[in-house]
């Protein structure tokens, strides 16, 4: 059997879903997290590495000869040099669309948070307002319907689409920017929206596409939801929106800084809501992943590689 090493298997499954289907195809030695000056070290000799986040550097490939897969817990694969993997030959699979259903199902639990207000009412009541009230019913904390408002879809792949057919659900109108071609400007898009939510990849071309430019372009009473990449945000420019009213609110998933640094301008914020990466996470999600990835090194193993992004 070949040799392989998961190197970061505690991004991927807490005990909760089973590795089995990646283990039983190679000699498997899984680590739950590799320290960046561990990755070429815990690599060592193995034909096949598995990793969600672990950069894979030209000098990794220099220090391991062998590697002829990187089978990667992921649809992005901006942490592997995709020219070094070209040049030694290596072939990288990713996973796209396994989580398309599972980040627009977060995108909207996030818009509808905001929107209904469950934290905040929640609140009152384990706190024991509505047991003083001599009402029925407690409104004090505004509410507003979602049909009716627009949604401006940054991004249409995957999981753009599933965001943009739930919207029409809840009778929303929408507005979609894409670079590849869309019939709404950027422009347009972030001066029309209620709620502007991002989908895209992190590339040169999106690398902080919202910063004081384009947030001073919102409404003052939008809404930004991020589920895509850190990146795409410049995180000082939207602490200052946010703290002068030029947006109301956000809602991110993302950080450029993964795990939050304590010096993130974002943290602390009333009007922000952060959760930690967890969008792509539902347990459903994950085992698919894991399946998907199988089946990545099974086509390797019969010579005949699938979603080969460095092709």
């Amino acid at each position: 059997m070949p040799k392989a090493v998961i190197l970061d298997a505690d991004t991927v499954t807490s005990g909760d879903v089973s590795l089995e289907p990646l283990t039983s195809l190679a000699e498997t030695t899984v680590y739950g997290y590799t320290e960046p000056d561990k990755i070429a070290t815990n690599i060592g000799d193995a034909e096949i590495v598995l990793t969600n986040k672990c950069r894979i550097t030209e000098e990794v490939f220099e220090a391991c000869p062998n590697l002829g897969f990187i089978g990667l817990f992921a649809t992005g694969y901006n942490n592997i040099d995709i020219e070094s993997a070209r040049k030694h030959r290596c072939v990288v699979a990713n996973v796209p669309g396994y989580s398309s259903d599972a980040v627009a199902q977060h995108t909207f639990a996030l818009i509808l948070n905001y929107f209904s207000k469950i934290h905040e009412y929640n609140s009152y009541v384990q706190s024991g307002g509505w047991c003083k009230s001599k009402l029925f019913t407690h409104f004090d904390i505004p509410l507003n319907e979602l049909s009716g408002k627009t949604i401006g879809i940054i991004g249409y792949g995957a999981i753009g689409k599933s965001v943009a057919k739930i919207a029409l659900a809840f009778n929303m109108n929408v507005l979609v920017y894409t670079r590849t071609g869309s019939s709404n400007t950027l422009d347009e898009v972030l001066k029309s929206s209620d709620i502007v939510t991002l989908h895209c990849p992190l590339n040169d071309g999106t690398k902080e596409l919202i910063n004081s430019e384009t947030l001073s372009m919102m409404k003052p009473t939008a809404l930004l939801v991020n589920t895509s990449r850190g990146g795409v945000i410049n995180e000082n420019d939207l602490a200052d929106a946010l703290k002068t009213g030029k947006i109301a609110f956000a809602a991110i998933d993302v950080l450029t800084e993964e795990p939050v640094s304590t010096d993130c301008p974002l943290l602390g914020l009333q009007n922000c809501v952060i959760t930690p990466h967890v969008a792509w996470a539902p347990i459903e999600t994950r085992v698919r992943l894991i399946g998907l990835v199988a089946d990545n090194i099974k086509a390797y193993l019969s010579g005949n590689p699938t979603n080969n992004v460095a092709g």
